[in-house]
């Protein structure tokens, strides 16, 4: 097989591995909407509305680390520069699937951020007056759970666009 063909190869398996990544938003917003379903049940009066309000900003945070592995994945895809670039194929051919491996680490955001967002909302439901603070904590809390998949990021893209080798 041509190197070409082996960069190909092993990016198009390095685009599936960082889709993985995808299961930690999907457990995590699925418990933050669990979370404001029982925060409704729990006080239909007053915690219905601001518990929805806090699980839908939780969860699009929570969405970032599936974000950030789509991205990868289709630079992979589409627009590899790994593919142009001169060099070992061996080496080149790992680099690609070495970046689908490292957005993997994506998960643990998700789920994370998720638990926050839902732990956020359950409160809500509890204490509707106390959503501007609840909410505060919880964007706090969520930014720094974020930093793994950022990091995941920044190690995908040095694989992909800087010749590290």
């Amino acid at each position: 097989m041509e190197q070409h063909a082996w960069i190909l190869a092993l990016s198009a398996i390095g685009a599936g591995l960082a889709m993985i990544a995808g299961i930690g938003p999907g457990i995590g917003q699925g418990f933050a909407a669990g979370k404001a379903a029982e925060a409704m049940g729990k006080n239909p009066k007053y915690g219905g509305r601001p518990a929805t309000v806090v699980m839908l900003l939780g969860a699009a945070v929570a969405e970032t680390s599936g974000i950030f592995s789509l991205v990868v994945a289709i630079i992979m895809l589409f627009a590899n520069p790994l593919v142009s670039r001169g060099g070992v194929t061996a080496i080149l051919a790992a680099s690609a699937l070495g970046a689908g491996f490292a957005m993997i680490a994506g998960i643990g955001p998700g789920i994370g951020q998720g638990y926050a967002a839902g732990k956020a909302a359950e409160a809500v439901g509890k204490r509707p007056k106390l959503q501007s603070a609840i909410v505060r904590t919880m964007l706090l809390g969520q930014a720094v759970a974020q930093t793994t998949g950022i990091y995941a990021l920044i190690v995908a893209l040095l694989l992909l666009f800087v010749n590290l080798f």
